[in-house]
């Protein structure tokens, strides 16, 4: 049989390959005709997964008996990660040179040595490259794992440095909604101290100097019985500072058992970055970017 013989083929589109039958033969060997750089167990694999139509209708029976005329289309298989994680993505804010969403709680910002594919960095790539496999994007700052919110990527490592360079002063605030056991004594404060992390990756308050400068300001907007919730802004971004700060006033953040928390009301940590505001770096406009805080986080309180 020569290649393509028993067939034409319509122009691609993104998501499926068309095809139209010329001359009566069985399904598959008609599919491996028109996929001749495909091995034939692939293609196997295509019908069993019930990416191939007939008309319309999909079809999985190798044998199946086509007739001149007909439509056969073979679809795009979406591995299930991407099935799973597609409708994690939630866009904030997007333009040529910035895309922001809102993070959920338990997922990393960026990959690490256990854990590559599930992360906003990887599906934020995927969802960039959907539109144009040419696309990118780089990591600004970072939220921890279990902590939501807003978070930034630029488009273009032009403006990625410019911002991350100078995220200090890009970062014109960065506020969270955190919900503590207990109430912090007083209800609204500055904390200022000095961090540092263990070889296990437990963060702590050095002494004087003997660490990363890390600042805090906080204010109690409710308190409950049990709980309460806490605006925060942070000055500096060192790592789990919010957390270590709370739990330094023994009120730890409901869900965080690292940081001496002993309640879990609903199943992850309650601190969610919900606004944050930057300088554009080109045009010196203040930008401002919400995330909502969780209803279930509220409703503690």
């Amino acid at each position: 049989m020569k290649k393509n013989s028993n067939q034409k083929k319509s122009p691609k589109s993104a998501r499926e390959l068309s095809f139209t039958v010329e001359n009566p033969m069985g399904l598959l060997e008609f599919l491996t005709a028109a996929q001749p750089a495909k091995p034939k167990g692939k293609v196997k694999s295509e019908m069993e997964h019930g990416l191939v139509t007939v008309d319309g209708r999909t079809v999985t029976k190798y044998n199946f008996p086509l007739k001149a005329g007909q439509t056969v289309k073979i679809g795009v298989y979406v591995p299930k990660f991407e099935r799973e994680t597609s409708a994690l993505l939630d866009v904030i804010y997007e333009d040529d040179e910035l895309l922001v969403v809102n993070k959920p709680a338990g997922m990393l910002a960026i990959a690490n040595e256990k854990e590559r594919d599930m992360t906003a960095y990887h599906i934020a790539m995927e969802y960039v490259r959907d539109k144009n496999s040419h696309n990118r994007i780089f990591i600004v700052h970072r939220l921890d794992r279990d902590t939501s919110g807003v978070l930034v990527f630029a488009k273009n490592e032009v403006i990625k440095h410019a911002l991350q360079d100078n995220w200090e002063t890009s970062a014109k605030l960065r506020s969270y909604v955190a919900v503590t056991e207990g109430t912090p004594d007083p209800r609204e404060g500055r904390i200022e101290n000095f961090l540092r992390e263990t070889e296990s990756h437990l963060v702590y308050t050095a002494k004087m100097g003997d660490g990363k400068l890390a600042v805090t300001n906080y204010k109690v907007r409710k308190a409950g019985p049990d709980y309460a919730l806490v605006d925060v802004d942070i000055e500096t971004g060192r790592k789990n500072q919010i957390r270590v700060h709370m739990s330094d006033m023994g009120c730890p953040i409901a869900g965080d058992k690292k940081y001496g928390a002993v309640t879990n009301p609903v199943r992850r940590l309650c601190l969610h970055a919900n606004k944050l505001v930057i300088v554009h770096p080109y045009t010196d406009e203040e930008m401002v970017f919400e995330a909502p805080v969780p209803k279930k986080i509220l409703r503690l309180v």
